[in-house]
């Protein structure tokens, strides 16, 4: 069983949350910088794959992270993910962003799905204070969001409880 770690950063922000994640969950790979990735087959080896993007591109309707996912959205969709557990966490500004709160999540989570990988990670949005999201399911987000911006105090328990989640949704994690 392994698990597989992935991230894109503008600021350096996700991949210190793609980190902290490694270092609560025993039986993940270390991080991978999606900007050093050339081969997409490679998530293909993993049992369970963790996802970290951030939202920069506020409002648009594509292409909301401006990182390296976004040139290879359409190509995750044409992979061969049967089986394969995705979870995603993104971040954002939920406070000067209030009305796109970590809108990149929703492309990560579309683009997994249709790729056959069953989508777990899901957060509740009673915890979070904004106005929308693209990333609202029903009465969850599609992974775990995140908002070093305005609400880093509340970081680590959001961590924790989503590692604690994981570990009961992707086999292989202690």
């Amino acid at each position: 069983m392994t698990v597989g770690i992935y991230f894109a950063t503008t600021t350096g922000k996700t991949e210190d949350i793609a980190e902290r994640l490694h270092g609560l969950l025993g039986g993940a790979e270390a991080p991978r910088d999606m900007s050093d990735m050339d081969d997409l087959s490679e998530f293909a080896n993993h049992d369970g794959i963790i996802c970290g993007i951030p939202t920069w591109n506020t409002g648009a309707d594509s292409e909301r992270s401006g990182t390296a996912w976004d040139s290879i959205l359409e190509d995750i969709g044409g992979l061969s993910l049967s089986g394969t557990k995705v979870a995603i966490f993104g971040l954002g500004d939920s406070s000067t962003y209030t009305e796109n709160y970590c809108d990149a999540m929703e492309e990560l989570h579309r683009y997994f799905k249709q790729a056959g990988a069953t989508m777990v990670g899901y957060v509740s949005v009673k915890e979070y204070t904004f106005d929308e999201s693209k990333s609202v399911l029903g009465d969850s987000f599609c992974g775990l969001p995140l908002d070093e911006d305005s609400e880093s105090d509340m970081t680590d328990s959001r961590i924790t409880q989503w590692v604690d989640q994981l570990k009961q949704e992707i086999p292989g994690l202690s």
